[in-house]
């Protein structure tokens, strides 16, 4: 009975991800934060917010995270698990929902999370969250869409936010070299680009980026290793500050957001390793991180 439950409980997540049904993730709480709030007028313009228990006075730093897809796929309520892990580390933490594929084109899926974050940052301290302190983070097709964010500044540009207000990028598992376009997934998102080459985050790697913590798994055979390899060294190159890669050994593509839930951080330390980051990141222009709660 129990293995049917757990089966059940972690299917729906898994099947969008690619990996079979073996462990369960437990739903978000929500303490004290909010669903379904409105970011936009078109009904998937909508994000969950998670705020620490016991949050006291004190800001708390804010974690903006952008699910993955293929650009076609996901919702907000199957990731709660991120919202969970990361709000009991002391992070506000934002998962919104935006537009997909076929309904909507490149770079329409982007600039609803440009109109996302300019929400949260005029927001967020109603729910205890520091607009000053917002990070970025991403898996898959959402990593794409955060790191896009992060390096091209047209699109925070476009909605009133300067680069240098995003504090730290993660990027999980992301595409972020792929031309061609040469698979179906990639040609229904961005077949319609007028430039291709502006696609593409590595072509924007740039001195002032903030600092990035690029993970991937060594068996990810979805979103091949090399992206986030090439994306490092060309950050690198570009003279970027703070550039951290890492490949978890034996993790397929699902694994680096998996393991981030509550009954799979066996897998890998995927969760400590993002909250040690955010903790230590300095962006260059904004100075020292906030104080955090809860396990380093």
């Amino acid at each position: 009975m129990a293995t049917r439950i757990v089966r059940r409980t972690i299917a729906p997540l898994l099947a969008g991800l690619g990996v079979s049904a073996c462990a369960a993730l437990r739903p978000g709480r929500l303490t004290d934060g909010a669903r379904d709030v409105a970011y936009g007028l078109h009904p998937r313009q909508r994000m969950d917010i998670y705020v620490p228990s016991g949050r006291g006075s004190a800001p708390k730093p804010v974690v903006f995270f952008v699910y993955g897809g293929s650009w076609a796929n996901g919702a907000k309520e199957t990731y709660s698990f991120v919202g969970d892990a990361l709000s009991a580390r002391g992070f506000v933490t934002v998962i919104a929902d935006y537009r997909l594929v076929p309904e909507v084109h490149f770079p329409v899926f982007i600039e609803d999370g440009a109109q996302a974050l300019r929400f949260v940052r005029d927001n967020i301290a109603r729910f205890g969250g520091a607009p000053e302190a917002i990070h970025l983070m991403g898996h898959s097709a959402g990593a794409y869409n955060a790191m896009m964010l992060t390096l091209d500044k047209r699109y925070l540009a476009a909605v009133g936010i300067r680069a240098g207000d995003v504090r730290s990028i993660v990027g999980l598992s992301g595409p972020y070299d792929f031309l061609p376009f040469d698979i179906d997934v990639t040609k229904e998102a961005f077949g319609n680009a007028r430039d291709p080459v502006r696609t593409q985050p590595i072509n924007f790697a740039r001195r002032d980026a903030p600092p990035v913590f690029l993970a991937t798994g060594s068996e990810d055979t979805t979103v091949l290793p090399r992206n986030s390899e090439r994306l490092a060294l060309a950050l690198r190159k570009a003279g970027a500050r703070s550039v951290s890669l890492k490949i978890y050994q034996g993790l397929g593509h699902a694994g680096t957001a998996t393991a981030l839930s509550r009954l799979l951080q066996w897998q890998a330390p995927v969760l400590d390793d993002v909250v040690m980051f955010l903790k230590t990141s300095v962006h260059p222009v904004m100075g020292t991180e906030l104080q955090l709660q809860g396990k380093s």
